[in-house]
């Protein structure tokens, strides 16, 4: 029986990935873990108050509760780094090694930890990005990220850690509020949209990002985590697409539901973070691997969140 522990489980990703492990695992066998305090969202699971720094800590919790897995999902994101590059460089790397040291030490079935197309960078293929190709992040969270991979890699090589990743592109969901990346922009418009304000998007309106929805973020996290062992052939991190749009494209997406939505462009920081990243991305080889496939186009999940996003918060 497995015993699964999220750490991060108050995130954008951990609340929603901690529920779906529930509902696979079962409740009683997933533990949530943060550092913050527990939200309603992972209300119904065994919280306990975790800093990922605190590699003390991460052994009591690993023996306490029998723990078999860990999703590693405690990050600095890419904005937030860029404003305090070495406090997001201590906690996305001590967190990452101290995660890899305990699997090791405590002989772990399984790790999962999230890359990103941060770790791409501004002479990395556009279109159709390769996943094994010039990798040159000038953002301290893709450096990190970056560094991250080839750690995981280490690991599983050296020590025989089953380690598993996926580069997500940026991660669109309705039940989080934006949390300082980069591709932010992209769950605030629908926000603004329900609300009847206008919004003013960061990035400018010609910007591609690949994107993805995050029902779609979840079964990609839990097809490559349930896969057989050897059928995971990237041990740094796979490339995973579904969606690539500008913002002008998401504004016409709701605009179908909400006509009278206004969209101004007022490109910050964030806009050269954004331009060093890619359009497309090439992730034939977590197809052929493990199967991975979407399931969301742009009108799709537009049509999904206008429906949710409101019940969800009572709006």
């Amino acid at each position: 029986m497995e015993k699964v522990l999220v750490i991060g489980a108050c995130g954008q990703l951990g609340s929603e990935l901690t529920h779906e492990l529930g509902k696979l695992f079962g409740n009683e066998q997933v533990i949530a873990s943060d550092i913050s305090q527990p939200n309603k969202a992972i209300e119904a699971f065994t919280f306990e108050r975790l800093d990922v720094m605190n590699r003390e800590l991460i052994d009591t919790i690993i023996k306490k509760h029998g723990i078999t897995q860990i999703y590693h999902l405690a990050a600095i994101l890419s904005a937030k780094g860029e404003e305090n590059p070495q406090w997001a460089w201590n906690l996305n790397m001590t967190g990452l090694l101290n995660i890899l040291e305990a699997a090791k030490d405590h002989k772990l079935n399984k790790i999962y930890w999230p890359s990103s197309i941060a770790v791409f960078g501004p002479t990395t293929p556009r279109v159709d990005t390769p996943q094994h190709t010039v990798m040159d992040p000038n953002t301290v969270y893709g450096i990190s990220k970056l560094a991250g991979e080839r750690w995981c890699e280490y690991y599983h090589n050296k020590y025989g850690v089953d380690v598993r990743s996926l580069r997500y592109p940026g991660l669109i969901g309705y039940k989080s509020l934006p949390g300082g990346g980069t591709t932010d922009y992209a769950v605030d418009i629908y926000h603004k949209a329900i609300a009847g304000e206008d919004f003013t998007c960061f990035l400018s309106e010609e910007t591609v990002l690949p994107m993805m929805y995050m029902p779609d973020a979840i079964k990609a996290t839990i097809d490559l985590m349930e896969a057989p062992a050897e059928k995971v052939k990237v041990r740094s991190s796979y490339n995973v697409g579904a969606l690539s749009f500008t913002p002008v494209d998401l504004a016409n997406s709701i605009k179908r539901r909400y006509p009278h939505l206004k969209m101004d462009f007022a490109p910050d920081f964030r806009q050269k973070i954004a331009d060093s990243w890619p359009d497309s991305i090439d992730d034939s080889e977590a197809r052929k691997d493990w199967g991975w496939q979407e399931s969301y186009d742009i009108d799709q999940m537009s049509d999904d969140i206008l429906e949710n996003l409101p019940k969800y918060f009572g709006k």
